[in-house]
Order: C-alpha cells, then structure tokens, then sequence
C-alpha cells in the first residue's frame, strides 16, 4: 500500500512538473516572439467571405442531442439529429425516429434542443 501511493505521488508530480514546464514555455514564446499581424490580402478575403452558414446546412430548425443506447444496461451514447421543423417538440419525435431507424431502439432523455 505504501509503494503503490508514494509510486502514484511521484508519477502525479511528474506530470505537473511536466504541465507547469511546458506552460512556462509557452508564455515565454508569447512574450519573446512579435505579434503576426494579418495582411491586407487576408483581411479582404475575410470580407469577402461569407459569414452565414454553410449552403447545405438548413437555416431554421433545431439540433437535437439524445442518450441513446443499444442494450439496457449499456452506457449512454450521445446521437444528434439536426431537423428542419420550427416546432421544438417535432424536432424531438424526429430526432427519435431517426435513432430508431439508425438502429438504437432504447431512447433514454434528450441532452440538449439548440435552436439553429
């Protein structure tokens, strides 16, 4: 018992060791290395391109996340389903014929409902 937690002791110092090495090193290239500036090309091509959403993604709708899963005992998986309906409780039933035809039959709660 003795070896396993000075053993575990010394690996998690390690790490933080590690963790705080590589955190320092970090800030000391942020302040010994100049700023890159964008350029003027860049910029106009920022403002050129479009700021909406992707042509194929739907622009009303609902992102709904479900836990989901394949046996009854197993853990939940996340499934998401994005739905083209304005109604917030359509979007669910769509969402949970979508992981029943995707082969989850077990529906276990809806995670999240984001409005697109």
């Amino acid at each position: 018992m003795e070896t396993e937690l000075s053993e575990f002791e010394r690996q998690m110092r390690r790490e933080i060791n590690a963790f705080m090495d590589n955190a320092q090193e970090t800030r000391r290239k942020a302040v010994t290395s100049p700023p890159e500036w964008p350029k003027e090309a860049d910029e106009e091509a920022k403002a050129k391109a479009p700021r909406n959403k992707p042509a194929g993604s739907p622009k009303t709708g609902h992102r709904v996340k479900l836990a989901v899963r394949t046996k009854p005992l197993e853990l939940d998986t996340v499934f998401e389903h994005v739905s083209s309906s304005i109604s917030k409780i359509e979007a669910q039933l769509e969402a949970e014929k979508a992981a029943r035809k995707a082969g989850y039959p077990i529906i276990g709660h809806v995670i999240e409902t984001q409005r697109l």
